[in-house]
């Protein structure tokens, strides 16, 4: 761990499985895909503006899982699971939900040691955006393993759990692309 605290600040460490991993911070697609989605499910799940309220949502937590020190790019606990924030710098009772940005320096880890990990510390939901293809795949998680839920590309409409109280359209997630409306 004094490795990982050791790292300039333009790397992001995590310790999985027993090995320190680096990488570079996100790229600004990847940034903003998941401040977006923060954005989208922060009014209605953790302000209860417009949807139930009763989550906490966070961008870029130190997760402690055991022996790992997860960081994923989003993610969500229940109130009830985490009544109060805690003092450490970082979280040690695993989110409800993750979700995470895959990137070429990230996307092995993300889809393979870490979804395990989320597996085996009880996360119950996992998405994971893509922004190079502007897909999302939800998954719930099934004793320890993964169940894709769904799969969603560009602009369709996402309803998907834990978040199904709401939708939003994915291309939300992509401003960037959006093409600005001509100027009456």
């Amino acid at each position: 761990y004094a490795e990982l605290q050791a790292l300039p600040a333009h790397l992001v460490g995590e310790i999985i499985f027993g090995t320190l991993v680096t990488h570079p911070r996100p790229v600004p697609r990847h940034a903003i895909a998941a401040s977006s989605l923060g954005m989208e499910l922060g009014g209605p799940f953790q302000k209860g503006i417009g949807g139930p309220g009763g989550w906490l949502i966070v961008d870029e937590p130190e997760l402690h899982l055991g022996p790992h020190v997860a960081v994923p790019d989003v993610a969500g606990w229940r109130r009830e699971r985490m009544p109060h924030v805690p003092e450490t710098p970082y979280f040690g009772i695993a989110p409800n939900w993750v979700c995470e940005v895959l990137s070429p320096s990230t996307e092995k880890y993300d889809k393979g040691d870490k979804r395990t990990i989320y597996a085996l510390h009880g996360v119950d939901y996992l998405w994971q955006i893509d922004p190079r293809s502007k897909s999302l795949e939800t998954f719930k998680r099934v004793d320890q393993s993964w169940l894709l839920t769904g799969t969603y590309f560009d602009a369709d409409e996402v309803c998907a759990p834990p978040f199904d109280a709401i939708k939003f359209s994915l291309g939300l997630l992509w401003p960037f692309d959006q093409t600005p409306e001509a100027a009456p």
